[in-house]
């Protein structure tokens, strides 16, 4: 049986050029290394599978590089970027603070920084997940990250920027990674699956995406266990039954049944998603999405904040077309206060219903109608 590589490891990025989604971070540290004017210490932050440690490498291997490209890219051909690449480098360090966040740890690295670099420039220290270090541990690093040798560079990475001590933060140059947006991750989804020879839909990969909120890392994850669950040839059907993620035609639908007070059929559909196993608090979360989108294609300057494909965002049009826009925002601000109380509810099967009753101005209207009137009598 082969060796099989998980595409979050077989397709990380060796070159800043590579780098999906932060394109300005990867523009800061070229022009660095460019400028020669590398501070002494960074931190990266940012939500897990974003970059944050591939960048880490890939600047670690650049500020070491004999050889850069034109571009300020490591070659990936001199004796430092192949001794990096076959993990046997002596001039970069990594910690997982994690695992090794006590003093004993940091006096280790220490007195590590006081020995110079061995056939290369400058010696760099990667401490991931940092801000599990102990305060004490933290105390034992100040010192040395305020004032390394000149041939010291420090990389810390961390999820939890808030958790950093302030003392830590004004030594370092912070540099904050953002959530990797859904077309961003289905480029790079479709490019994967072209060198895997996957065919993958176009709406399959978006759903991955989606999926994956902002985490390209998670992306390739999923993509992996769809690869494992239908072989070279994802379907949207596939990916939406595997990942349990709720059809948008059921969102169609169901818009569809409330804008035209067919209160029972609305109610009809909600007990058949609930039938299929989904949480009603993903259904009304989803639903709360949908009115998003519709007033997001009723203005022709909000429709690039659309991220869906042209055969969905094509039907969004037509729907958006027969909606009123203060019933959509009736409808917005109703399920995100739904969404908000779920958990709360004791009934959470009723409140969803409620909401979705109370969508339509018309049936309020309808409902409370017999109570004025008895009151005026």
């Amino acid at each position: 049986m082969d060796h099989f590589i998980v595409s979050a490891r077989k397709y990380r990025p060796s070159t800043f050029n590579t780098v999906v989604g932060q394109d300005a971070i990867v523009s800061t540290l070229k022009n660095a290394i460019k400028t020669q004017q590398v501070a002494q210490a960074f931190l990266f932050c940012g939500p897990r599978g974003v970059g944050k440690t591939t960048c880490a490498r890939i600047f670690a291997k650049a500020l070491n590089c004999h050889h850069l490209t034109p571009d300020f890219e490591p070659c990936n051909q001199c004796e430092s970027c192949k001794s990096f690449n076959a993990s046997a480098s002596f001039n970069v360090y990594e910690l997982d603070a994690a695992s090794n966040n006590s003093v004993e740890d940091i006096r280790s690295l220490v007195e590590q920084v006081r020995i110079s670099p061995q056939g290369a420039k400058f010696k760099v220290y990667i401490i991931d997940e940092v801000h599990m270090l102990s305060n004490q541990a933290f105390n034992a690093f100040l010192k040395t990250l305020e004032e390394p040798p000149p041939y010291a560079k420090f990389i810390l990475a961390t999820t939890e920027k808030h958790k950093i001590i302030p003392t830590i933060l004004s030594r370092c140059q912070v540099y904050d990674f953002k959530r990797i947006g859904d077309n961003d991750i289905m480029k790079h989804l479709a490019f994967v699956a072209k060198n895997e020879t996957v065919q993958a839909e176009e709406e399959a990969l978006r759903v991955v995406a989606s999926k994956a909120d902002g985490a390209l890392r998670d992306a390739l994850s999923i993509f992996d266990q769809l690869v494992s669950f239908s072989g070279k040839d994802i379907t949207y059907q596939t990916t939406i039954q595997h990942l349990n993620v709720l059809d948008v035609d059921n969102y169609f639908r169901m818009t569809d049944f409330l804008f035209s007070e067919d209160n029972a059929a609305a109610l009809l559909l909600f007990d058949e998603i609930l039938n299929r196993g989904f949480d009603g608090q993903h259904f009304i979360s989803g639903l709360a999405a949908h009115f998003r989108q519709l007033l997001m294609a009723q203005n022709p300057s909000t429709i690039k904040l659309m991220e869906v494909s042209d055969a969905v965002k094509q039907r969004f049009f037509e729907q958006a077309e027969k909606s009123d826009k203060q019933l959509l925002l009736r409808g917005l601000e109703l399920t995100n206060q739904c969404d908000f109380n779920y958990k709360l509810s004791q009934n959470k099967r009723l409140s969803v219903e409620i909401c979705l009753m109370q969508i339509n101005g018309n049936y309020v209207y309808k409902l409370t109608a017999p109570v004025r009137q008895s009151r005026e009598k």
